[in-house]
């Protein structure tokens, strides 16, 4: 796989700047922001056919926003686990509220404290274990289409069992490059917010713009990956 690739791809496209702004506004914009996802599809399927200039135009809006709610409801099903386990903990804590006080109050909220937690470990876990799923299930999405798709586990294992190292390469580097552009962009932002309305604006903006761009890397260290583990 070539790595370095997947970070300066977007800059051959001579329309990258417009693209990018366009994604930046779209995500900006509750509802509407839907459509990001769709993106996101559109720009895996342009890897996975080999296109040298992979970026897609913001033509065919209605389909993105259709394939990007998809995704939308997806996540939700997939949610749902972690939903259960925060909302345990929530429902222990009624129960000494609602009884009479002294240390055995006291002792049953050290103990529900305690297994909240027990279970805001467990979101995490499960939040960390979908992040590792999720490319794979994008893939074949991509490659699917159909919103039952995001559902064929079988399937969804094989992508990433393929090349388990580069599978786990290509996760690992997406996480490493958020955390330095988010800590890059923060600082910038910091700076910039000393200037009244035009550098909170131009935070603003370098924020949006960099969000895309880790879209942009993000499809392209899984498509490459998708293409090599075929």
């Amino acid at each position: 796989m070539d790595f370095q690739k997947s970070f300066t791809y977007p800059f051959e496209d001579q329309r990258w700047l417009n693209k990018t702004l366009i994604g930046a506004i779209v995500a900006a914009v509750p509802i509407v922001n839907f459509a990001i996802g769709g993106y996101l599809i559109d720009l895996l399927k342009s890897i996975l056919r080999g296109d040298p200039f992979p970026l897609p135009e913001w033509s065919d809006f209605g389909d993105k926003w259709v394939r990007g709610f998809m995704l939308f409801l997806a996540s939700l099903v997939y949610a749902i686990p972690a939903l259960v386990l925060a909302c345990i903990p929530m429902v222990l804590f009624v129960i000494p509220a609602t009884s009479q006080g002294g240390d055995l109050q006291d002792s049953m909220l050290a103990l529900i404290t305690g297994v909240g937690g027990l279970f805001g470990c467990l979101v995490a876990l499960y939040g960390l274990l979908l992040s590792f799923i999720f490319p794979a299930i994008y893939i074949h999405y991509a490659r699917i289409g159909t919103f039952g798709a995001f559902f064929e586990f079988g399937n969804i294992f094989k992508i990433v069992r393929a090349d388990l190292g580069k599978y786990l390469t290509a996760w690992v580097l997406t996480i490493v490059a958020g955390l330095v552009v988010g800590v890059v962009i923060g600082l910038v932002s910091a700076v910039l917010s000393f200037i009244p309305c035009i550098g909170w604006v131009a935070g603003w903006v370098l924020g949006a713009v960099a969000g895309v761009y880790l879209f942009y890397v993000y499809a392209h260290l899984f498509g490459q990956y998708a293409l090599e583990a075929k």
